[in-house]
């Protein structure tokens, strides 16, 4: 027997074996399948606790020993790790697929929803079954004979290409590195970056430049070395070209599957089948909603790129720009131009005062409290802590773990690994990232994008945390995609207000508070270049939802996307750009961010909207925290989003706020 199979609240992660994780995960699979065995035979009148809500939490103890290995495969990848969740995911992906499937189950809830109880349900429950039942009819119940058979198959496929996507990148990510023995190629970097470089480079001494997301930063930023930073850039967007980890075959067959997928269910496309749930509800819109704000945009981002090649052009910098000189020389362009430099702030952001500001911010807003608690962890890196409500109550745990090491994937993420079950079992969750590590004896210090990150996964960790959902397929962050992201991109505004920053913002060495002119200086950057950075994403979206409304035709996907994102960038894009094989946003799950980019977006429009609420009462107006904790952060899927976010505002949300806030409206 191994751990999996009876997790307790303190998670004892060092416990869990690979060898141990075949058998446990398909017990377990097992003990669910006859807890959905029993729904469909029901003996006697069916009620909402015998068949709704034993449906909705038959899974659970599943849900959590997968999320747990999943997690332990992201931040302790090994080998044995990697054997033992290839061997099981077909396994695991077929029941939950077949859950879907399963014609007895949809007759017993279509039975069920015709009982004068449920006729009766108002609110969450009668959202969360006619919302079931369409998820039935979406997801496959109604399919026969041999559309049946290759629904089956399409999905088990797209679960081993997306597991083979995922495991490339993160081949591809560790294969490539550059020692360098000295720093001559490193000038124009700042010491932080440079004792990143040292510290990376271990016990062999030098320098060593990897992709991890920091170092990669720092490279295209700040190194005077242009053909270092050309190096760099190509590395990391052909990540997952390379032959022994390409991921160009893996695409083009997660896309054909998708559209298949899409067809056997009756959707037109991906996009379609995708957002019928979700507040865009076409591919259609979607687009249309990316597209009002390219045209916003695009004036703006044109005329920045004609200054930026004014700029280096003045400045002995090359013509035509790169794309691996547009970072440094915007870099060049703002200190000049706002005489504002980001690695000023570092020693202003020493990393355990901001998450300890963090903390005492949710608690001004909130009522809630953080406490460090002693829980098992997987890495010494690792800490764990317990939130507190303002009755003293523990609403759940979760662990932080925010600095980069081989075995960790890049990027920054928050996990639930477990929802409170009304028997005293907490909400867990985890936040994840990859900042900049300490070095030598100093504390690490954050760049502010890196604070950002930091407080957009603590967003989504106070969504899992705080909600309030009866039923466990409502519960936190169970909502719609483009819904999903308010919560974490709100609390990125209080990374820019005075008296926010006065909580967290203190030299480390001094405990002087950020100095105000220092502070002007970043307000006045604080928008520079924002049409470029817009435009960026609005490209990201535009080819995820191209890819997966019409196709990349007669081109191969990596070639497609790079026509596409060449419309939307700064640059002229080399012909070898590969970032789709990377972009692990769209491919490394079945479905993931696939025809949803977008709602990083649409969630940015409802984020600057509600903010602007908050500015209005006051940053740490309590009333309006609390209102936003139960309007949204309480509700997860209770109710209908776009209900939700309307309550909040008193109106319907508009795209003006978030236009204002980038500089690209007037006040």
């Amino acid at each position: 027997m191994g751990a999996l199979l009876d997790l307790p609240s303190a998670i004892p992660f060092r416990d869990v074996m690979a060898a141990d994780i075949p058998a446990d995960i398909r017990a377990l699979i097992a003990a669910a399948d006859a807890r959905l065995h029993a729904v469909a035979n029901v003996d006697g009148v069916r009620t909402w606790q015998n068949t709704a809500a034993a449906f909705d939490r038959a899974t659970e103890p599943l849900d959590r020993a997968w999320g747990v290995v999943g997690h332990l495969r992201s931040v302790a990848h090994d080998d044995a790790l990697e054997a033992a969740h290839h061997e099981v995911l077909g396994d695991v992906t077929n029941f939950y697929a077949g859950i879907w499937l399963r014609r007895p189950l949809y007759d017993a809830l279509r039975a069920y929803a015709e009982t004068p109880e449920a006729q009766a349900l108002q609110g969450a429950r009668r959202r969360w079954l006619t919302k079931t039942l369409d998820a039935f009819r979406r997801l496959g119940a109604e399919l026969e004979g041999e559309a049946l058979l290759r629904y089956q198959a399409i999905v088990g496929q797209l679960a081993e290409l997306a597991a083979t996507f995922s495991r490339n990148v993160l081949m591809a990510t560790q294969a490539w590195s550059l020692t360098l023995p000295d720093d001559a190629r490193l000038h124009g970097l700042p010491p932080s970056a440079k004792a990143m470089l040292a510290a990376l480079a271990g016990d062999a001494g030098g320098y060593r430049v990897g992709l991890q997301g920091p170092v990669v930063t720092a490279i295209l930023t700040y190194a005077d070395d242009r053909a270092l930073r050309e190096e760099v850039w190509r590395a990391w967007n052909q990540r997952g070209v390379a032959p022994e980890t390409d991921n160009r075959t893996v695409v083009a067959g997660m896309l054909a599957l998708r559209q298949e997928q899409a067809a056997l269910l009756g959707f037109a496309d991906f996009a379609d089948f995708v957002l019928h749930d979700r507040m865009a509800h076409t591919g259609a819109e979607a687009t249309a909603f990316i597209d009002r704000l390219e045209a916003a945009t695009r004036p703006a981002f044109e005329a920045e790129n004609l200054a930026l090649e004014a700029f280096a052009g003045t400045h002995g910098g090359p013509t035509p720009l790169q794309p691996w000189d547009v970072g440094y020389w915007s870099e060049k362009a703002r200190l000049a131009l706002h005489d504002f430099d980001e690695e000023a702030l570092r020693p202003y952001f020493a990393y355990d005062h901001v998450l300890e500001g963090m903390y005492a911010l949710a608690h001004r807003l909130y009522g809630v409290s953080v406490r460090p608690a002693d829980l098992p962890v997987w890495h010494d890196d690792v800490r764990a802590f317990a939130l507190h409500d303002a009755d003293d109550r523990c609403l759940g745990t979760f662990y932080t773990d925010f600095f980069p090491r081989p075995t960790k994937r890049d990027g920054a993420w928050m996990n639930p690994l477990q929802t409170a079950d009304g028997t005293g079992r907490p909400h867990v969750a985890v936040i994840c990232g990859n900042f900049s590590p300490p070095t030598g004896a100093g504390p690490a210090l954050l760049t502010h994008r890196e604070v950002e990150t930091l407080f957009h996964e603590f967003g989504h960790l106070l969504h899992h945390l705080l909600t309030e959902a009866e039923i466990y397929g409502q519960a936190g962050t169970n909502v719609a995609w483009d819904f999903v992201e308010l919560p974490s991109q709100i609390m990125e505004n209080w990374c820019w207000e005075r008296e926010a920053l006065d909580v967290f913002a203190r030299h480390h060495e001094t405990g002087a508070p950020l100095p105000d002119e220092l502070f002007q200086r970043m307000l006045g950057a604080k928008n520079y270049r924002a049409a470029a950075f817009q435009m960026r994403q609005l490209g990201f979206c535009r080819v995820d939802l191209d890819l997966h409304r019409q196709g990349p035709g007669d081109l191969d996907a990596v070639a497609y996307a790079r026509e596409v994102i060449a419309r939307y960038s700064a640059t002229t894009l080399p012909a070898d750009y590969g970032m789709l094989a990377s972009f692990s946003h769209l491919f490394a799950d079945a479905v993931g961010y696939a025809a949803g980019y977008y709602s990083y977006q649409w969630a940015a429009v409802l984020d600057a909207d509600a903010f602007e609420v908050f500015q209005r009462h006051g940053l740490f107006d309590r009333a309006t925290g609390d209102a936003f904790r139960a309007t949204i952060l309480a509700q997860g899927d209770a109710e209908d989003p776009a209900v939700l976010i309307t309550r909040f505002l008193g109106r319907a949300p508009t795209v003006d706020a978030h236009l204002r806030r980038a500089g690209l409206l007037a006040a």
